[in-house]
């Protein structure tokens, strides 16, 4: 795992901060230029190679994280070993949970990916100080309700068709570069991960992808490069 330190200017904004894709997130987006420099002055860049923990379920985590680049996969693990992933997160999400130090889920990197962290005890200050960045917060823990509402509707009632065009358009609204009506990317998760996610056998989705294919829905390049020529398409599959 690669480290490196932020600069900050000594008035304005960071200069890591600037060009950051979470600068406008849930907790950077929410401070003041003060809190801004004081939070930088404390957080580390992190990158982190596909397939390391970021957080251990069951672990006290003294850190919090933005993610700035890639995909991280919460997973469940139950008392059995058999291990669950129950979401997705993309930068610039917000990885830990105000407040509760002890984690009910592992956070693991899918891709190879960037992350920013800073200490737990500086932000949980900053939160009880900035009504705004309470606000944020709150906003992200409702939209992510709303989201695990939504997939609990995709795993329970629709097709598997639907199943796995529903991750794709998760992935491909998250995906960098995007214009209008396409875009392309690279799936963070293997077909056996997509399976365990949508809760299907890995040649039903080697199947679903292939019917997805050969209507024109989607490209495959090199098995894991997708590229959705019409955004509206798959959509209009989710939605039918």
């Amino acid at each position: 795992m690669d480290v490196a330190r932020s600069e900050p200017f000594e008035t304005g904004t960071p200069v890591a901060c600037a060009s950051c894709q979470a600068r406008h997130g849930a907790v950077c987006g929410a401070l003041s230029s003060g809190q801004l420099r004081e939070l930088n002055r404390r957080s580390l860049r992190r990158k982190i190679g596909a397939g390391c923990e970021i957080i251990a379920q069951g672990s006290e985590s003294s850190f919090y994280s933005n993610i700035v680049r890639g995909v991280v996969k919460l997973c469940k693990v139950m008392q059995d070993g058999r291990q669950q992933i129950v979401g997705l997160q993309f930068a610039p999400d917000f990885v830990g949970r105000p407040f509760i130090r002890e984690s009910s889920l592992s956070a693991e990197a899918a891709t190879d990916a960037e992350i920013c962290v800073f200490p737990r005890n500086l932000l949980d200050r900053m939160i009880s100080e900035t009504p705004e960045l309470q606000r944020s917060l709150h906003d992200q823990a409702l939209k992510e309700l709303d989201a695990a509402r939504e997939w609990m509707l995709t795993l329970g009632r629709r097709t598997a068709g639907e199943k796995v065009a529903s991750l794709l358009y998760l992935i491909a609204t998250h995906a960098e570069p995007q214009t209008a009506t396409s875009t392309d990317f690279d799936l963070p998760l293997s077909r056996a991960e997509i399976a365990d996610f949508l809760g299907v056998t890995i040649e039903t989705v080697s199947r679903q992808m292939t019917r997805l294919r050969k209507s024109g829905i989607i490209r495959i390049e090199n098995f894991r490069h997708i590229i959705v020529p019409d955004m509206d398409e798959l959509e209009r599959m989710i939605s039918a």
